[in-house]
Parts: C-alpha cells; structure tokens; sequence
C-alpha cells in the first residue's frame, strides 16, 4: 500500500515548477507549515509516520529529496517555514507486468494508447514504475505527458494523452463536458428475458467497502446505454456506452442488472487483492473499443479503435 497519499499538505506543484523526473517518475511536493521542528526530517518522520526516519535518511542520501529550487536537502537541512519541498517516492523492485501497450496515433499533441490489461494508468500505490504513463514516459522521451482521462487496470483499451502543458485543459474539457462520444465492449451473461438496447439510470456513490461504488436512492448521476452484438451459449457481447463518467460506472451498472462483467473482482463481490501474486489468466472482459471527437486545437475529427479483442 503507498504510505504517502491522503496526507493534509502532500500536494502536486504546477507543471513547471516541479523538477525534471527520474526515469519517468515526477517527484511529489510537501509544504512546510509553520511548526515546532528544527529540521526538515524531523517533520517528515512526523508528517509521514509510517515512513522509518532510516529511510527518509537514505532517501537524502541518494539526493531525492530537493527545496524548492531544486537543491538537495541532506539531514542537517533546516526546517524552513512556509516553503516547498520534493521528494521522490521510494518503492522496492516491481515485477514487470507481462504485456505491451501500443501506441497508435502521435502528434505534436496528443498520444493515443491501446493499454492491457492490468497496467494501471498512472502511478498509485505499490505501482510506479510499472503504469501506462512511466511507461510512456521513458519509451517516448516525452516529460510533460498528462492522461486526458484514466480506465481502470483492470480495463484494457483506449487512453489519450496530452503532451503540450498549454493545451492540455483543452482537451481535458472535451471529457469534463462530455463532448467525446466513446463506446467499450463487455462480456457478461446473457439475459434472454431483457429487451435491449436501453438505458439505464442510478445514483452511484463510494461504499463502506474499500474501492467499490453502490446504488443508492435520489436523482441519477449515472448513464450507460446497453445494447447486445452478440450471443455466445451463457455469454454475451455487449456494447456499452457511458453517458457520464462515474468511478466504476460501467461495471456497477451490469452487475446490477444481474449480468457482471466476466472475470470482476469487484462486482458484484468483492475479491480479496491478489498482492503480487497477480493472476494474469482472468482478465477483466472490459475493453474500451473505440473513442472519437472533435480537436480542439486543429478541428479534425478524430476516431481512434482499440486492436484488441475480447474472447468467449
């Protein structure tokens, strides 16, 4: 579990204030408060207490944690009130997660990516080096990469990139706006009773159960349209296309409808985490298939499809 998120000052500094990443890996920032403590590690063994004092030491050692202009803080380093720092997270060796993401389409903007399954989009908890944008990062040479959206690791299929800082929020707007029509495929059980196409409406909010959205009564915040492609015995073919964008929303919906997406370990229960002993033989059967819109900065219109294929 990464023992440095949800902390009250951890934040993520602007673009162009933060340091050059390591090996694909941008530093994080803390601010320093005004406080009682006389140097800087002192209040990082506070601030961060399931970190060991040990290893916030090596961490200095190895010149990975930086003031705000980018100078190395060593252990004797004053605690200096009101300012910035970096620090570089520290994670042990991470087994490489056995498949290959493509990229499709790259221009002076935008980069387009068929992701696997199970590699996560961009760094979080025991994954770092090992996600879609650390990836892209040290393969393309690209530092100002940014997702213009995220899928799940469990999902395989389309994510879009930004590569220019200044044109990002454009094309993060199209998605916060819903200007961006995109359909997936599933594979679920077949319910010959339910009449599709239909469109079905809930309210999705965050459960007591760690990670895992739930249904609950008032106005709908969520919107998926079902249609059927095809039937195979038990199974089925669905297309799925998201109205909005709720966390999870996509495999919520059909495991309320009763037909959960083949291989969830989430819905409609949920499994313990594998840790690393990572179970590659049931991936999810979701895939985001295709996307298209309109380009905010050029005004082509683009349609991009995922070459992947989920089988019966």
């Amino acid at each position: 579990m990464n023992r440095e998120v949800n902390q009250p000052v951890h934040q993520r500094l602007n673009e162009n204030a933060k340091p050059a990443s390591r090996n694909g890996v941008g530093p994080s920032s803390v601010a320093l408060p005004p406080g009682p403590w006389q140097t800087l590690i002192d209040f990082l063994v506070q601030q961060f207490p399931a970190i060991p004092r040990s290893e916030w030491q090596d961490r200095m050692q190895r010149g990975d944690v930086l003031g705000a202009h980018g100078q190395v803080l060593s252990v004797t380093s004053d605690y200096q009130p009101n300012s910035k720092i970096f620090y570089f997270r520290s994670l042990p060796a991470e087994p490489r997660i056995p498949f290959d993401e493509v990229v499709l389409y790259q221009d002076e903007y935008l980069v387009v990516v068929d992701k696997p399954h199970f590699l996560p989009v961009t760094p979080a908890g025991r994954y770092l080096q090992e996600t879609l944008l650390v990836r892209l990062k040290n393969s393309l040479g690209i530092d100002t990469l940014a997702p213009m959206h995220r899928i799940d690791r469990e999902t395989a299929g389309l994510v879009l990139f930004t590569i220019q800082p200044s044109t990002r929020n454009l094309y993060q707007t199209l998605f916060r706006e819903r200007s961006v029509s995109k359909y997936y495929e599933a594979i679920a059980p077949y319910r010959a009773d339910l009449a599709l196409p239909l469109i079905y409406r809930s309210r999705l909010l965050e459960s007591a159960a760690f990670m895992k959205m739930e249904e609950v009564a008032g106005e709908a915040n969520a919107e998926t349209a079902i249609d059927l492609l095809e039937v195979s015995g038990a199974l089925a073919r669905y297309k799925l296309e998201p109205v909005s964008g709720q966390k999870h929303q996509l495999r919520a919906h059909m495991a309320a409808l009763g037909m959960p997406i083949v291989n969830d370990r989430i819905y409609p229960e949920l499994y313990p985490d594998e840790g690393a002993e990572q179970d590659y033989s049931q991936p999810l059967k979701l895939l985001a298939k295709a996307i298209q819109f309109t380009d905010p900065v050029s005004g082509r219109l683009h349609r991009f499809a995922s070459t992947r294929t989920l089988s019966f």
